[in-house]
């Protein structure tokens, strides 16, 4: 049995998703038995020129919700980029994983040669579905997911690798 678009990719942003709205409780959590306020870690980045916390959960939702877009042709919702509270960002999670629920493997099939245009910073590119997937869909959403998982560490959030790699078996 061959891997489909639909294995490689729903599935594992499901799970990325779910491990990021763990980390969202642990670091409400953290924040409240440190008694600070809990936007020093919403806002909290690496470096200056990085972005914050809220952003790296914002793009791990677009980066989801853009891929079902574009291998289905389908129009996905726009969530503004407005969260300022753990309760809004986990709300977010919540949505996208719900879109990502909806979606059956019949939708993905064929998808592998699909011609996907990206527009990145450099210029647009044309990928098909099964390189979109695997050079951008999954390496970009991965960085987002490490990088929450970095800030809230750098925090001092309670957080490590067994946190991130999430239960096994894996659903």
């Amino acid at each position: 049995m061959s891997l489909s678009i639909y294995d490689v990719s729903v599935p594992v942003l499901l799970r990325g998703l779910t491990i990021a709205a763990r980390y969202l409780d642990k670091a409400e959590a953290h924040a409240k038995e440190q008694g600070f306020d809990p936007a020093v870690l919403i806002n909290a980045r690496l470096y200056p020129d990085m972005a914050p916390l809220s952003a790296q959960i914002q793009r791990a939702s677009d980066t989801s919700k853009s891929m079902i877009g574009r291998l289905t042709g389908s129009e996905m919702p726009s969530f503004p980029d407005t969260e300022t509270t753990f309760a809004e960002l986990k709300a977010r999670v919540a949505k996208t994983i719900a879109l990502l629920e909806e979606v059956m493997p019949r939708e993905l099939a064929g998808s592998e040669d699909k011609r996907i245009e990206i527009k990145l910073r450099a210029g647009p590119v044309v990928l098909t579905g099964k390189q979109y997937v695997l050079s951008f869909v999954l390496p970009n959403f991965f960085f987002h997911i490490t990088t929450l998982h970095d800030i809230l560490r750098h925090n001092g959030v309670k957080i490590g690798k067994i946190d991130y790699l999430g239960d096994y078996p894996p659903a």
